[in-house]
């Protein structure tokens, strides 16, 4: 087995559609037949994990609604040890509504936490064997307040790396940054935190020290297409990706996080990391689906040694 990754997060069942272009308000346009298939960022950075090598551990709450079978089909199907997925009653399983544009592959997303809102601290808290025994602890935020709360504790507890991807971008309880080992926004979410604008070279640069300002011990931007931005407190490097023609984009970012985890865990160097979780998005977005679109170990290291067909 691979080193041991825990992710508490969220699962949600995705429904979407490829359209040729987005309705303006009040419009309706053709689309695909809608697509049913897993999803949620927690599920997704756990399944990224689990294909490229990691023993994951899934923390979070489904429903017992029919989606929920879907979502607990997927689970076991990846391998995941889910002896922390809990089960709310008379309760809806977190959904999404996703368009995706045939054109470039970019998407709209609304999400529909449902059960992921009820999970608790104490289900956290049911964990700590799990976090205390991994290498990795990984959380996002599409739960609540003091879950993420209680997996920054247990992570910090244990001396686990704690990696943070704020997304969707929302407020943070006050001085949560202080301490996150790993903050992993993308260009919008890292602009929404320091209340400035990063696109440019400069203006990451700056948003890298204006995090590591507020507590933060390793910042990595993602830059979509053009590959990921890392700041510490001694260094900082840019790690390009790798050119693909994209289909779909849904799930890139949680893609990226759970490869860089894999990495992480087994102890390699940070650029060596970021190269890989950037493989691993990068071949992600080539495929339709979130979940499903997700590479396996032997994918991303074929692209790594150039011997990928992307």
């Amino acid at each position: 087995m691979g080193k041991k990754i825990v992710v508490v997060g969220s699962l949600i069942v995705d429904l979407t559609t490829y359209t040729d272009r987005y309705p303006v308000t009040g419009e309706t346009v053709i689309g695909t037949p809608p697509v049913i298939g897993p999803g949620g960022k927690g599920n997704n950075q756990a399944t990224a994990a689990c294909r490229t090598g990691s023993e994951v551990y899934m923390v979070g709450k489904i429903g017992d609604d029919i989606l929920s079978a879907v979502l607990d089909e997927h689970c076991r199907s990846c391998g995941m040890r889910l002896d922390y997925l809990h089960r709310a009653e008379n309760c809806q399983s977190g959904a999404a509504l996703i368009e995706v544009l045939t054109t470039t592959g970019d998407n709209r997303i609304i999400v529909g936490k449902g059960a992921n809102e009820l999970l608790t601290a104490a289900e956290v808290e049911a964990a700590e064997d799990a976090i205390a025994a991994c290498e990795v602890v990984l959380t996002q935020l599409e739960t609540n307040d003091e879950v993420l709360l209680a997996t920054k504790a247990l992570a910090h507890k244990h001396g686990k790396p704690f990696v943070l991807n704020p997304a969707p971008a929302q407020p943070l309880p006050e001085g949560f940054l202080d301490g996150v080992d790993y903050f992993t926004p993308n260009e919008t979410e890292a602009a929404y935190y320091v209340g400035a604008p990063v696109e440019t070279d400069e203006e990451l640069h700056r948003a890298g020290q204006a995090l590591l300002d507020m507590g933060v011990k390793h910042v990595i931007i993602t830059l979509g297409s053009r590959g990921a931005f890392y700041m510490d407190r001694e260094q900082s490097l840019f790690v390009p990706s790798f050119h693909v023609k994209a289909v779909d984009t849904t799930g890139a970012g949680d893609s990226f996080n759970g490869g860089f985890v894999t990495a992480l865990a087994e102890g390699v160097e940070i650029a060596q990391a970021l190269r890989f979780a950037c493989a691993t998005a990068a071949i992600s977005v080539t495929r339709k689906g979130a979940a499903k679109a997700i590479p396996t170990r032997e994918e991303v290291e074929a692209l790594l040694q150039g011997q990928g067909e992307v």
